[in-house]
């Protein structure tokens, strides 16, 4: 009898490890195009025939296009279920990468397949989202979310990869090859079950939008900076004289422990009973610390900067999302897509908002901005949280409910 009440059990713990993994193996496959195309940037310029200025432009107008595809994917998401949507946008992804390989013979030809792949990303990240909500134990969710961020620099790590296996020998175009075999190879572990649910109809009380609003504002100050830090950092410090080996290693140290502060902030929500959007609001506070940093001479400065700015200004991505969706159960994925919405529209403003200050006014000044700008996502996430926790006592004065802290 014991044996027989072990196995539900069983079941269930081996469905969320299932659920974990396709949540990673999904968001890893549907980030590739852009990632392939920041790392293979140098081979593809020097046939194409455009600049660093022009990589940036693609860059960022593809997370403008993701900003404004991000509202109504989430509404696609919530109503046909992750396990039709996860392999849509595995799909689309693997034939964006099938397009780059064939027919990017221009720099525009580029630009246009990559801008039409920017959904794919947008339909990875939320269907995942909602798979996981749907899928994995309360007491693991945030861990979770944790896990599934660290696609993002998995996703970099592969594309960086690919460079000298591939690039280097036999061409940047089998290199988006290979990335749609990688591809098509995650559709074996995107989810079976969290099927199509029909038309979402929250009620709009529960959803807390005005505050879910101010918190995606939040975000896309907070992703502008981080946005900004990956991409100028090593160009920051060789600017102040500091060997361009030495920066290079120093992001590698800051993406370590970005990932690392990134699985830390979801096993530690995991075992906290809310507070989750204040944790967000002041690891940007402290994070801010490290932007200024980025400000002062010497490899010591930029050492500590990097590991406070990557460490807590870019590690809360998992967290906040885990937050949104115990907040919103019955619409996970399009309340995370109020979010993303912000994540998207700073990783836009970000690349052309620092390149711009640090070709004006140097690269001090625009770190110092920067740091001011965390500040104000920090304030803006206090502001957030407390319209949240207003939103939940009028809730539960009209419904008595147990309690949701953010």
């Amino acid at each position: 009898m014991h044996g027989d009440r072990s196995r539900p059990a069983s079941s269930a713990q081996h469905g969320g490890r299932r659920a974990a993994v396709g949540a990673v193996a999904t968001t890893t496959a549907t980030v590739l195009p852009v990632f392939l195309t920041g790392a293979l940037a140098v081979q593809i310029s020097a046939e194409l025939g455009f600049d660093s200025a022009g990589l940036g432009l693609v860059v960022a107008l593809y997370f403008g296009v993701s900003a404004l595809a991000s509202l109504p994917v989430g509404r696609l998401v919530e109503r046909y279920g992750s396990r039709a949507t996860s392999r849509f946008a595995v799909l689309g992804a693997a034939a964006a990468m099938v397009g780059l390989a064939a027919g990017a013979r221009s720099y525009g030809a580029l630009v246009a397949i990559l801008l039409c792949s920017a959904w794919c990303n947008v339909m990875g990240q939320l269907s995942a989202n909602l798979t996981l909500a749907r899928s994995i134990p309360a007491h693991r969710l945030g861990l979770s979310f944790g896990i599934k961020q660290a696609a993002i620099p998995l996703a970099t790590l592969l594309s960086g990869a690919a460079v000298p296996s591939v690039a280097l020998t036999i061409g940047w175009r089998w290199a988006y090859v290979l990335g749609a075999g990688l591809a098509l190879t995650a559709l074996l572990l995107t989810p079976r079950g969290s099927a199509a649910h029909g038309h979402v109809r929250t009620d709009p009380a529960e959803r807390a939008t005005a505050a879910l609003s101010v918190i995606a504002v939040a975000c896309g100050l907070a992703a502008a900076t981080a946005t900004a830090l990956g991409i100028f950092l090593v160009a920051s410090a060789v600017d102040r004289g500091v060997d361009p080996g030495v920066a290079g290693l120093v992001l590698t140290l800051g993406s370590v422990v970005g990932l690392s502060c990134r699985l830390l902030h979801g096993w530690l929500a995991d075992r906290r009973d809310g507070g989750h959007v204040a944790v967000v609001a002041a690891s940007l506070g402290l994070g801010a610390g490290g932007m200024a940093l980025l400000a002062v001479p010497g490899t010591p400065a930029l050492v500590a900067g990097t590991v406070l700015a990557f460490g807590l200004g870019w590690s809360w991505p998992g967290l906040l999302q885990f937050a949104v969706v115990r907040l919103n159960p019955s619409a996970p994925a399009a309340a995370t897509s109020i979010v993303q919405m912000g994540v998207y529209a700073g990783g836009f403003i970000g690349p052309v908002g620092f390149g711009f200050l640090a070709s004006h006014a140097g690269f001090p000044t625009a770190w110092l901005i920067c740091a001011a700008t965390i500040l104000l996502a920090a304030a803006g996430m206090v502001i957030g949280r407390r319209m949240l926790v207003v939103h939940g006592r009028s809730r539960r004065a009209v419904c008595p409910q147990p309690s949701l802290s953010g």
